[in-house]
């Protein structure tokens, strides 16, 4: 319809452009060409020599065709040229798939030929796989070889080294925005538990939203020092490599993640944020007092992954750490719905404290809308605190859709909402709080138990490090909960001892019938693989 505002007032090159976060590298490149942009062992890059190396390797990249629509695969640690891909790859146009580097190679090898790779970065530590996956492959890749100096294990398994490629490229090449903010930037692969995994597909608008939206849910204002202990390839690190960028920080390479050598980067590094699963949090709050030794209080952390126990959140807090906990999914580019913290609550206890900071929260500030509702009406919840629903999310952070995969992509969108498939309640205050994966509820006697209020409790255990609670057959009651658990160093736990400690804290039904005691099996990212373990409990005891 016309009026008399868009009547000769369209678009043009002076007042629109395509959203896009490389624009934040070219600013912080530009602008800020002297300051420390990376870390990592002693190496020492600028943001003026971070962007001259992603100009050089784009225009290497675009010299061997590659542009847009294609797909640029990385399966690398969180080290400098990991980072540097996030930029180098949408500067051609062409799409970045950061692949998880604990997965099987039958696994890469089917996102290779899934996403069409053309080009695969990878690193000597996963050399074993690489081989193994593109011999299950059946189209050209050129391979590149990453080498880091702090890493001299495995073996070059490319046609040529990263160095060689960039040597290929031009400082001067002319890359350009994309022609349509609505193009794609990533594409991120889900864990896969129930079948082949989903191609989630990031595009440039919602990656830029995202990088800002952590930038001002964090408050974490200019120059930070980000410690990366999230993997850089789970959600491209919730879009901190592009948040970085965008306020100019410094990123802090770790290429595995030991509580010896964050501990040493919280002394010596001056970091200010880092990001984690709750078992990163759990594993340092139960380091050796010695490693933990002259930590300064006030270092910022946000968690996600999983729902953090409220003792998990008062460790760390205890300790002199901030905490945020965030919430969202692969298909939300990572954070979308922030446990935002009320100076009406400063006053409470620390358990008070610990108890609100353990709920998931309210939606961020770009993430558009999130609500709990009926997964079959769509109608909301009422926000007592004790009705369950789905969550449900729409807005610029959520995907373009599932690669190649049409009807799961309209399955997601149903009725204009993304179905997270996972449970919550909504409290009055507007605060969601998850109970559980659709997928983990526990329907015992026609009653439904969260797992993770169980969780919660066995957290509390002064003798348990971790646990988990997943469904057991049970032919009385149909299903009951099922506890594993891990046992601290150095003590002794019985089943009785823990079956006992829950039922002091929790009604009769809830309580786990069965305990077992060992490991947790996890992803690489720190979430527990409740699948395997529903398969461990079935068997058990037969």
């Amino acid at each position: 319809m016309s009026n008399i505002y868009n009547q000769d007032l369209g678009k043009c090159a002076a007042n629109y452009e395509p959203l896009s976060p490389v624009s934040f590298l070219q600013r912080a490149g530009t602008l800020y060409p002297d300051y420390e942009a990376i870390v990592h062992g002693e190496l020492r890059r600028s943001w003026g020599e971070m962007y001259k190396r992603c100009v050089r390797l784009a225009s290497a990249l675009s010299k061997r065709g590659i542009g847009e629509g294609d797909t640029v695969a990385a399966m690398l640690p969180n080290i400098p040229e990991m980072f540097e891909v996030h930029f180098a790859v949408p500067m051609t146009g062409a799409v970045l798939n950061a692949i998880n580097t604990r997965l099987d190679a039958k696994t890469v090898a089917f996102i290779l030929e899934h996403a069409e790779a053309r080009v695969l970065f990878t690193d000597r530590e996963f050399s074993g796989v690489i081989k193994e996956a593109l011999a299950r492959v059946d189209r050209d890749i050129l391979v590149v070889d990453v080498i880091d100096p702090l890493f001299g294990e495995g073996e070059l398994v490319g046609e040529m080294l990263c160095d060689e490629l960039m040597a290929e490229g031009d400082e001067a090449f002319a890359w350009s925005l994309p022609a349509d903010e609505w193009n794609a930037i990533s594409l991120n692969y889900t864990s896969g538990t129930t079948g082949n995994p989903k191609g989630v597909v990031y595009h440039h608008r919602g990656a830029y939203l995202n990088a800002i939206n952590n930038a001002v849910t964090w408050e974490m204002g200019m120059h930070p020092r980000y410690l990366w202990t999230l993997p850089m390839f789970h959600c491209n690190g919730w879009c901190f490599p592009w948040t970085l960028a965008a306020t100019v920080g410094t990123t802090l390479c770790l290429r595995h993640v030991r509580e010896q050598a964050v501990y040493e980067a919280f002394r010596n590094q001056g970091v200010t944020h880092f990001c984690g699963a709750p078992i990163v949090l759990n594993t340092l709050i139960n380091a050796p007092d010695d490693v933990k030794a002259g930590v300064r209080s006030g270092i910022k952390v946000m968690t996600a992954g999983a729902a953090p126990p409220a003792a998990v959140i008062q460790g760390m807090e205890k300790m002199g750490f901030e905490v945020t906990q965030v919430y969202g999914l692969t298909e939300t580019y990572g954070p979308m719905v922030v446990s935002a913290w009320r100076s009406q609550w400063d006053d409470v206890s620390a358990d008070e404290r610990a108890r609100l900071k353990s709920r998931q929260g309210i939606a961020s500030i770009m993430a558009g809308a999130m609500m709990v509702g009926d997964p079959e009406t769509l109608a909301p919840v009422p926000a007592d605190g004790k009705t369950q629903g789905e969550v449900f999310m729409r807005g610029n952070i959520v995907m373009k859709g599932y690669l190649k995969n049409p009807q799961t992509t309209a399955e997601s969108f149903d009725g204009g909402w993304f179905h997270s498939g996972d449970l919550a309640v909504c409290h009055p205050d507007g605060y969601i709080q998850i109970k559980d994966r659709s997928k983990d509820i526990i329907i015992s006697g026609g009653e439904n138990i969260s797992s993770l209020e169980i969780e919660d409790v066995l957290f509390r255990h002064p003798k348990i490090l971790e646990a988990a609670v997943v469904a057991k057959s049970d032919e009385k009651w149909g299903e009951h909960p099922c506890a594993f658990v891990t046992p601290r160093a150095g003590v002794e736990l019985t089943a009785e001892e823990v079956i006992s400690f829950c039922r002091a804290e929790l009604a009769h039904f809830k309580v786990p019938r069965t305990v077992i005691f060992g490991p947790l099996e996890k992803t690489s990212t720190g979430k527990v693989q409740k699948f395997l373990l529903r398969e461990q409990a079935e068997m058990h005891g037969r």
